[in-house]
């Protein structure tokens, strides 16, 4: 692709380049270091249909000219460059722009110019703050020492940012970074593992633009603008791994900017390379909002100063909602703001709980759903993202109970509790999993095992296998998932008072069975008297959510016989030879 070139204010020649749906609403990609244009092809493939796109090269990067003087490289001069892009390439017309790095920077530098309002129809800013508001912040806090957690964190913000005064040493640097990163080497590194392509400019690229950090260390760090208003619209990407643009310290940006969204992601400094479909989304949903669309749920999250219950805009599924635990979270979820997709083999039940949440003023969707059919669980999820968005969080929940010594129960009947109890949940997750990853702004999966994972029974083999299996795949999950942002909880109900006594099943021989019927009575009866209802399991599950919790027992005696599992499992052992049927 050839590039236009046009002439910034100091004469320097920035080479910009026209893709995508040329009549779409117009959006300007600008990079910082040590990219070229070539930084955003993942984002631009995503929103070429949808945007007619211009990128270009900073001044000292790909086609464009590379001043030599320092001054050259200040914020000022590449806020320039930007303010000549869109003089040239959309006149009079206002544009959404997305900067990431310096090129973020300098488009905080240009919105504070007057008449930058009139220019700017958004502003998508990931990883590179307005100075002004960074330095403030930093400074702000330090001065407040009577406030320990937020001046240690100013103080660690500035700490960080010293990585700038190496990068900045004349020749010295330069001559190591041809060394380090010359060839393809150079393409592929800083890229936060994705290994993309930086193009074969990429280390002159690199060493030529290294001006910017002479740049930025000869101002003073304590030379900042506190009234650095901004009118136009913006959004914050905050990565979380970021070394040096830590998430704390955008907390305060609201003040300068009131129309403000912020999405926190899971991520490394280069989001553009390892999170395109969270950017394209991100700025689809913005532009279509300012367009007179109605915010879409992760945009409506977003925004900074909107009132708003605990789960608003959150959308959650669970499994086994039609009774019990299921139907509890379901409720609590709803309560809390949440939409709720509720599922249950059983469709009556499912539009029962449905109806209750939307009485009382809620919005739930009922499904049909069994879950130990792995393809009707795949279609089942793809329907609900393409209906209502990827959940937010998943609770596989389904679960039936089943009693009886190993060698009465039937194998067909052991598997059905297998397909139901453990399969149904590896469904769940296989299914939601991909998708929350491939999201790339994270979620939840909580995953209902029971106390019985970690207390083996005589008479309840089955059962404890099933749960054993599911404590143990949800902590092998909760360790993969955790890079992409996603979090695991494993719930382990107690003795808690659902009808799942009822619906067990008892296989025992013909002349047991009045002993088993006695055994199911007194269970129903102390399940009864336990008066620890499913609703007190729905609240362990919410708050798990809150904090991540890998495991989560729920009753006393859950957390008694998990401690004891994990200190002194030959008492457990040594229990189970009692009979429970």
């Amino acid at each position: 692709m050839e590039p236009t070139f046009i002439n910034s204010v100091d004469g320097v020649r920035i080479a910009t380049y026209e893709q995508g749906n040329p009549d779409g609403p117009t959006l300007v990609l600008a990079h910082g270091w040590p990219d070229s244009h070539v930084l955003w092809d993942g984002v631009v493939a995503l929103l070429a249909d949808r945007f007619r796109i211009i990128t270009f090269d900073n001044r000292g990067v790909g086609a464009s000219s590379v001043p030599a003087p320092v001054a050259a490289y200040r914020m000022e001069r590449f806020a320039d460059d930007l303010e000549a892009v869109l003089a040239a390439t959309s006149p009079g017309v206002p544009v959404h722009v997305l900067g990431h790095d310096w090129g973020s920077v300098a488009t905080w530098e240009f919105l504070g110019r007057p008449g930058a309002a009139d220019r700017v129809a958004s502003f998508t800013s990931v990883s590179g703050p307005s100075t002004d508001h960074y330095k403030a912040g930093i400074w702000h806090d330090l001065a407040r020492p009577h406030h320990p957690v937020r001046f240690l964190r100013a103080a660690e913000r500035l700490l960080r940012l010293t990585y700038m005064f190496p990068l900045s040493v004349p020749v010295l640097t330069p001559m190591l970074m041809r060394v380090l990163f010359r060839g393809r080497r150079a393409s592929v590194l800083l890229t936060d593992g994705t290994r993309r392509y930086r193009g074969d400019t990429a280390t002159r690229d690199l060493v030529n633009s290294l001006k910017i950090y002479r740049a930025m260390v000869r101002q003073s760090p304590r030379r900042y603008r506190g009234d650095h208003y901004v009118t136009v619209p913006v959004q914050l990407i905050v990565n979380r791994r970021d070394p040096v643009v830590r998430p704390h310290g955008l907390d305060a940006v609201g003040q300068w900017v009131p129309r403000l969204w912020r999405r926190d992601i899971t991520a490394g400094h280069w989001a553009p390379m390892s999170h395109p479909q969270v950017l394209a989304q991100a700025v689809t949903e913005l532009a279509d909002h300012l367009a007179g669309a109605p915010a879409a749920r992760g945009l409506r999250r977003a925004q900074v100063g909107r009132p708003r219950r605990e789960f608003d805009d959150t959308l959650v599924s669970v499994t086994g909602a039609g009774s019990g635990i299921g139907r509890a979270t379901a409720t609590a979820f709803a309560k809390l703001g949440a939409d709720v997709v509720v599922s249950d083999i059983n469709e009556d039940v499912a539009k029962e709980t449905a109806a209750q949440i939307e009485a009382a003023g809620g919005v739930a969707y009922p499904y049909v759903l069994d879950v130990s059919d792995a393809a009707a669980v795949e279609r089942f999820a793809a329907e609900v993202c393409e209906r209502h968005g990827v959940p937010d969080v998943v609770v596989n929940n389904a679960g039936i109970g089943q009693a009886g010594d190993f060698l009465d129960t039937p194998a067909e009947r052991f598997d059905r509790v297998l397909d139901v109890n453990l399969g149904g949940v590896v469904n769940g997750c296989r299914a939601f999993a991909g998708r929350l990853v491939d999201r790339g702004t994270g979620g939840h999966i909580v995953n209902v095992a029971s106390m019985a994972a970690y207390a083996p029974l005589q008479g309840m083999n089955a059962y404890c296998t099933s749960k054993s299996a599911v404590f143990m795949f949800s902590d092998c999950l909760r360790a993969e998932l955790s890079s992409a942002g996603i979090g695991l909880t494993t719930i382990c109900p107690g003795v808690v008072d659902t009808d799942i006594v009822r619906t067990t099943r008892f296989d025992v021989p013909a002349d047991k069975r009045a002993a088993a019927d006695a055994a199911r009575a007194r269970a129903q009866k102390l399940f009864g008297m336990r008066s620890y209802g499913p609703e007190k399991v729905a609240a362990a599950i919410l708050d798990s959510v809150r904090k991540d919790s890998a495991v989560r027992p729920v009753t006393p005696e859950a957390h008694l016989v998990y401690g004891v599992s994990r200190v002194a499992p030959q008492i457990l052992r040594s229990t189970a030879r009692g009979k429970v049927v």
